[in-house]
């Protein structure tokens, strides 16, 4: 749809536009001598709106020439082709509405149009069309920069969609078979354990789901997660897994990304915990400084490699998935020593806003 045309206060304007012209108009015929106000007022103000009509026609001109494909030679013929009709047509009604007036009015007025006039009103009609040109192709070229940045925008929610979903299918899915099996065997010897199992795994998976559809959740909302995680874990391995939260009271209410701690502690558990026939306690650490909110996860890992080792895919992935959502104002950056594995992420700190 035409860009005056689809916005009614922007239709006003132009409307308000043309007849302040038409005005300018008037006034000039009468500093010539050429008019009176009230003939020149009635000359020039339909002019003025049958100007802007011609001129807003220089909107498809633009639209027939992308500009990305558009060529010197082609444009230069075809805006003076169409500046130059629009010229004519101008003087034309600039004749004919000057004899309409003649008839139409009882006194015989009419505004004698020399040619000296004659041409002034053809270079009007030609300049106003070239102006209009420029500002519908300054518009499209905005227009299409908007457009751009739309298409960019929806691209990027569409895959954040995507990595969410595939998030949520990378749940290991070891997981949920061996917690299945184990609430299987603790039905026959420990019914309480199995029901106390069968919740926490509940829990885990329903809010896993609720936290899917959200661009960033609050740090509380993925605690809470990983305390459903750990609850499940726990009965699968006792004594053997510990852990420990420690959480300044500011952090609670940031903001980051859904399920960017919970994968942590399954690694932890997969390549650190599970090979340890002591076990170990996996070590929680958030904080703020500044804007920014920290997060270590610390976990014993065994002296010798085991077949479970990880190839690193996974941290691979969460340090991409941060460049994605803040550029470079993200660190994530992890070392391994005999005995001990260290992740550290530095994130922008947002602010939950209570609703």
């Amino acid at each position: 749809m035409h860009p005056i045309l689809s916005d009614f206060r922007r239709f006003l304007l132009y409307i308000a536009a043309c007849l302040l012209m038409g005005v300018g108009i008037a006034r000039l015929l009468v500093a010539a001598e050429l008019s009176t106000m009230s003939y020149a007022l009635l000359f020039s103000l339909p002019l003025a709106l049958l100007g802007g009509f011609l001129a807003s026609s220089a909107y498809y001109v633009c639209r027939s020439l992308p500009i990305a494909h558009r060529r010197m030679v082609t444009a230069v013929l075809v805006f003076g082709s169409a500046s130059l009709i629009s010229g004519l047509s101008w003087l034309g009604i600039c004749h004919g509405w000057n004899k309409v007036l003649f008839f139409l009015l009882e006194d015989g007025t009419e505004l004698q149009i020399t040619p000296h006039l004659s041409a002034l009103f053809f270079l009007a009609g030609f300049a106003l069309y070239v102006l209009a040109l420029l500002a519908f192709d300054l518009y499209i070229a905005f227009d299409n920069m908007h457009e751009a940045d739309r298409r960019e925008a929806a691209s990027r929610l569409l895959a954040r969609d995507a990595e969410l979903q595939v998030l949520r299918s990378q749940i290991d899915p070891h997981f949920l078979f061996n917690s299945l099996n184990s609430i299987s065997a603790l039905t026959a010897i420990d019914p309480t354990s199995a029901r106390s199992m069968t919740i926490a795994l509940a829990d885990f998976f329903r809010q896993t789901l609720s936290i899917a559809e959200k661009e960033k959740i609050s740090l509380n909302d993925e605690v809470r997660l990983c305390e459903n995680f750990l609850a499940v874990e726990k009965i699968r391995f006792g004594k053997k897994l510990g852990n420990t939260f420690d959480i300044s009271p500011d952090a609670g209410q940031a903001l980051i990304p859904p399920m960017i701690l919970q994968p942590l502690l399954e690694n932890a558990i997969k390549h650190g915990i599970r090979n340890l026939p002591q076990g170990g306690i996996i070590t929680v650490t958030i904080f703020r400084r500044d804007q920014w909110l920290h997060i270590s996860v610390k976990n014993p890992v065994a002296s010798e490699a085991s077949n479970s080792a990880g190839n690193g895919l996974g941290l691979q992935n969460l340090r991409q998935r941060f460049a994605a959502i803040y550029g470079e104002q993200a660190r994530v950056s992890w070392q391994q020593t005999a005995n001990e594995f260290l992740l550290e992420m530095a994130l922008p700190y947002e602010q939950d806003r209570p609703a």
